[in-house]
């Protein structure tokens, strides 16, 4: 009989590092002095991220001010100890780089959740997402106690979808007119992996591959 899971299993945690062509990636929980890194990335980034984030009220400039984080990370640890979110920012040689997040966590029968993430311009392209989702799914489905992840894409989302298709997430279906992203209702493209899928595991699998490196 498996151990029975802990008030919120799986955070915090600290993972990784991998090292990849950008850098020594690693994930951790989110701080509170993280707000001022975490805002000049946002608002540095917002014509890159506002076409795939969903539309919510108020000016970018307000959500990402700095003052607006305390509120995020402290409604994130809040999730984060109900059990309900595992929330992490990604860093890349020890400075933040984006986030990484486990949501809408659901145990019983399903044991299910989603995952989704943003990763700095500079940082695109240079193996920090694909790292760092590895890194997640396979905390989640070990000290998560989690069966299955679920990501949802725009189908113009390109980057997003090499990250997913690298890591051998499994397309589902199309999401028709599924969030409101950019001021209007736009298809997703949902995917998804069980514990079945990897046994091996995203982190092994990505170093066999040469996609990343154990420093």
């Amino acid at each position: 009989m498996a151990e029975p899971l802990g008030r919120h299993p799986g955070w915090p945690a600290r993972l990784g590092p991998l090292r990849v062509p950008a850098g020594v990636v690693e994930v951790r929980p989110p701080r509170l002095w993280d707000g001022s890194a975490w805002s000049q990335l946002r608002r540095r980034d917002q014509r890159h991220l506002e076409s795939w984030e969903p539309s919510v009220p108020g000016t970018w400039a307000d959500r990402n001010a700095g003052l607006a984080w305390p509120g995020q990370w402290s409604a994130l640890r809040a999730l984060a100890r109900r059990g309900m979110a595992l929330p992490f920012v990604i860093t890349v040689d020890g400075k933040l780089a984006g986030q990484i997040t486990v949501g809408n966590v659901i145990r019983g029968s399903l044991c299910s959740a989603w995952v989704g993430y943003w990763v700095a311009t500079h940082a695109i392209g240079g193996g920090v997402a694909t790292a760092a989702v590895a890194l997640v799914v396979d905390h989640s489905f070990a000290a998560g106690g989690l069966h299955r992840l679920e990501a949802t894409v725009r189908p113009e989302n390109a980057a997003s979808l090499r990250v997913l298709a690298k890591l051998g997430f499994r397309e589902e279906g199309l999401l028709r007119r599924y969030l409101d992203v950019a001021g209007d209702w736009r298809d997703h493209l949902l995917f998804a992996l069980t514990t079945e899928d990897i046994p091996n595991g995203l982190v092994a699998d990505l170093i066999a591959r040469g996609g990343a490196t154990s420093p």
